[in-house]
């Protein structure tokens, strides 16, 4: 039997994840995230096994991460037979993702605080009587 060894989140990274999910990311992709911000690469059973995520949601995460293009993979041929390993790697810094999120925040609160300012205005328009 084969030992391997793989790295977990700790405290820290578990308080990033949360922190993550306050702004509304899902929990999936804020482990990804935060897995793969600390780690040079890893297979998607790394992954898994690191950041407590199940295989689907390893694979939903992934997608979200490729749609974004923040993440690179490459595969790797296994010993004997069976499909190549894929190994995935950030390919931006957390500071430019935590960026982001911040524009991405920024626009929407524009567009609440464009929401409000319009019914505002337009309830100048209607009389309503208190009874």
């Amino acid at each position: 039997m084969r030992q391997f060894s793989v790295k977990v989140l700790d405290d820290a990274d578990r308080e990033f994840v949360e922190v993550l999910r306050d702004l509304g990311i899902p929990r999936n992709v804020a482990s990804m995230i935060t897995y793969l911000a600390n780690v040079e690469e890893a297979t998607s059973r790394e992954i898994e096994i690191g950041s407590n995520l199940r295989q689907p949601e390893v694979s939903i995460a992934m997608r979200t991460l490729r749609n974004n293009n923040w993440v690179e993979e490459r595969e790797i041929k296994k010993d004997g037979k069976g499909r190549p390993m894929k190994v995935y790697r950030l390919t931006i810094s957390l500071e430019e993702i935590i960026k982001h999120f911040e524009e991405e925040k920024k626009k929407e609160s524009a567009k609440t605080m464009e929401s409000i300012e319009k019914l505002k205005e337009l309830s100048k328009g209607l009389s309503v009587t208190p009874s």
